[in-house]
């Protein structure tokens, strides 16, 4: 799990319990036919999406439609929107712009499910951009088998946005879901692309409008955009899935460490991020885990400290480990450090380290994103690319090793607990 201090995403589908966010896809989880999210149908309309909120064209807006609901974006509260034939929906006025600026970009708010270059003159029985609501508390906007620019459906995009008023938790607030059923192009031919690709790619996320506050979603503006109906920030069983929660007009998952936000699940059993940081800025990691895992700085700056919540430990604290390139096992020691204690590493930090002597007593349970929250620092500001794995323990019967036993583990047994429960820990950043 990811924790940005002062800024992350979290999300609560509309159709299911509170769901926490991950940060960062690293996974492929399955081919795009056979494993991507399925969109939200039975709206009505020639479709079954709703109503057509323009006619088939290439980079024109709906008019100003009004939202059934309020929200509350950043401070500023709207009741309509414009929805934008490229990929976005935009409040205030239309956006017309075809290849996507980084976020942030400019004054006006966007919610941007995949921002390119999406030109739908050219798709007879379908590849058109609509709108419907199943309740008075969703809206959905779905861009359906739409064709890229000029004028090509050799390749189509099956996307959706779904907006879902939240009034319980609050007046103006809201979930977004971006649901990702078929991406096959990622850039129109004005942008740089040929057939579908090249150039400069689309983008996703949102942009407040106000230079400071956005967030993308990875492999934006990179060939990678394609992966996002593979991945997801929600499990591993809803690749084309991604969310996010605004509450009180921002951002909340990431902001407190009891809602840090969370990793995608990968297959070997990591975790990635990706991530910007700024420098002396506390970022919180909470891995699905059991007794300890592995952190390695794929790219960017070195981590400069870490400090690790108040659970059970073995005596002697959390044993943290350096990797020996030799050995290619996590034993080099680096020292000892209780629960809610910075840690810090030798000048110049460190690109990878382990952490062991979680007290098997904790029963961490490695299907609970939030079950240990730990915060990072790094020696230098940057986009940081962080992979993560757990380290479990078979806790069934003859399988539970002495404590003296545990150093031997480092080398990374990997046995999946079988008798784990799930607990939080708890952490104020640093």
């Amino acid at each position: 799990m990811v924790f940005f201090e002062g800024e992350g995403p979290m999300l609560r589908s509309c159709f299911s319990s509170v769901i926490a966010l991950a940060v960062l896809a690293g996974a492929t989880l399955g081919s795009p036919a056979a494993a991507s999210a399925p969109l939200i149908d039975g709206l009505g309309g020639p479709a079954g999406f709703g109503e057509l909120t323009q006619f088939p064209n290439d980079d024109a807006s709906s008019n100003e439609l009004n939202l059934p609901f309020g929200l509350n974006f950043f401070g500023t509260n709207y009741n309509s929107f414009f929805v934008n034939n490229n990929g976005n929906v935009s409040f205030g006025s239309p956006l017309g712009s075809f290849t996507p600026t980084p976020f942030p970009a400019s004054s006006l708010p966007i919610i941007a499910p995949y921002w390119g270059d999406v030109d739908t003159r050219n798709q007879p029985g379908g590849g058109a951009v609509y709108i419907g609501s199943p309740n008075s508390n969703t809206v959905v906007v779905t861009w359906n088998d739409v064709g890229f620019f000029s004028n090509d459906n050799s390749k189509t995009n099956n996307f959706q946005m779904v907006l879902s008023n939240r009034p319980e938790t609050g007046s103006g607030n809201f979930d977004i879901e971006f649901r990702y059923n078929r991406l096959e192009w990622t850039t129109g031919g004005a942008s740089g692309g040929t057939g579908g690709l090249g150039g400069t790619p689309a983008q996703a996320g949102y942009d407040a409008g106000d230079f400071t506050n956005s967030f993308t979603l990875p492999g934006s503006r990179t060939a990678d955009v394609l992966n996002l109906q593979n991945t997801s920030n929600v499990s591993s069983d809803t690749p084309g899935i991604w969310q996010l929660l605004i509450r009180n007009g921002s951002i909340t998952t990431g902001t407190t460490p009891e809602t840090p936000l969370l990793p995608t699940i990968v297959n070997d059993g990591s975790f990635v991020f990706d991530f910007n940081v700024v420098l002396n800025q506390t970022v919180f990691i909470d891995p699905i885990i059991s007794v300890g895992y592995d952190y390695v700085v794929n790219s960017g700056p070195n981590i400069a400290s870490a400090l690790f919540p108040s659970v059970p430990v073995e005596a002697g604290g959390f044993q943290l480990f350096g990797f020996n390139s030799m050995t290619n096992l996590y034993d080099v020691p680096l020292g000892s450090v209780a629960p809610q204690t910075v840690f810090n590493f030798a000048p110049g930090g460190v690109s990878r380290f382990g952490v062991r002597g979680i007290d098997m007593s904790a029963l961490l349970d490695p299907g609970d994103p939030t079950a240990f929250v730990t915060g990072l620092t790094f020696v230098n500001a940057g986009t940081v690319n962080l992979s993560q794995t757990p380290f479990t323990i078979d806790t069934g019967p003859g399988a539970v090793p002495e404590p003296a036993s545990w150093v031997m583990l480092i080398a990374g047994f990997g046995l999946v607990g079988a008798a784990m429960r799930r607990r939080r820990g708890a952490l104020v950043a640093g």
